[in-house]
């Protein structure tokens, strides 16, 4: 059996288009990274796999029938960290779970199985802060805008939270740290990436960008944080524990105003 290193271009379309190739083949996977990543590709024996949406659907089927619906969220999240080697902890689960007759995807002493349902949970409480912890501004252009820099690679999971919460509204929510957001028109969301200033996103910052209603209301915000917070009273270390010291550059009633 042949063994081979898969690029791919990162999506989980894309990993399952890896699976759907290795099996097709018959061919031995050593290792699988995001195309971007790889070096010194021209001493080493790559094989570049591209995305096909129909192989990648044949493949998703087949582990929605034979997985959890947990089972099967825990795979695509699990890719979502974006850390090191999870690509081929993703497909050794799959391995795993398409070479049994019973359902596997809880059998937490295989390895892989366990370490993907582990970094699942670290997605989906990376999630649950966003959600949280993200603050809209309103910019002079009537979109409301917010920024981030999640450990993770959340902005996918989060836009149906936001697409419901917000549907009536203009939005984008702006990944700072892999520098591509989510532009929501009333009808439907996309994928942009801008071109922008690092200080926009912080509460406090420059007002250039944003309507002179939602610089006052923040001000309101914060002096209303102020006043309710009794200094005495304060337990820091377990309000940090529910809201990070890094995301307060974040929050309108965490900034400073001039």
């Amino acid at each position: 059996m042949n063994s081979v290193n898969f690029t791919y271009d990162g999506t989980f379309e894309g990993l399952l288009t890896c699976v759907f190739t290795a099996y097709e083949g018959k061919l031995q996977v050593s290792n699988i990274q995001v195309e971007e990543d790889v070096q010194n590709q021209l001493f080493s024996d790559i094989y570049n796999v591209i995305t096909d949406v129909d192989k990648a659907k044949r493949v998703a089927k087949k582990l929605q029938l034979k997985t959890s619906p947990n089972g099967f969220k825990s795979m695509k999240w699990a890719l979502l960290s974006e850390i090191k080697g999870i690509e081929m902890d993703v497909f050794e689960m799959i391995r795993e779970v398409i070479s049994n007759d019973a359902k596997v995807d809880t059998d937490y002493s295989h390895p892989s199985i366990l370490k993907v349902t582990q970094m699942a949970k670290k997605i989906s409480r990376e999630k649950h802060r966003m959600e949280a912890f993200i603050r809209f501004r309103l910019t002079k252009d009537h979109i409301y805008f917010a920024v981030m820099e999640p450990d993770f690679n959340v902005l996918p999971v989060i836009i149906p939270h936001f697409t419901r919460r917000y549907a009536d509204q203009k939005w984008i929510i702006y990944d700072l740290k892999r520098k591509i957001g989510a532009y929501y028109d009333l009808k439907k969301t996309e994928f942009i990436q801008l071109n922008l200033d690092p200080e926009i996103g912080i509460s406090g910052a420059s007002q250039r960008y944003f309507h002179k209603e939602e610089s006052n209301f923040q001000i309101l915000w914060q002096e209303y944080f102020t006043s309710t917070n009794i200094k005495s009273r304060i337990n820091m270390r377990l309000h940090q524990q529910h809201v990070p010291k890094r995301y307060w550059k974040y929050l309108s009633e965490k900034s400073t105003f001039g």
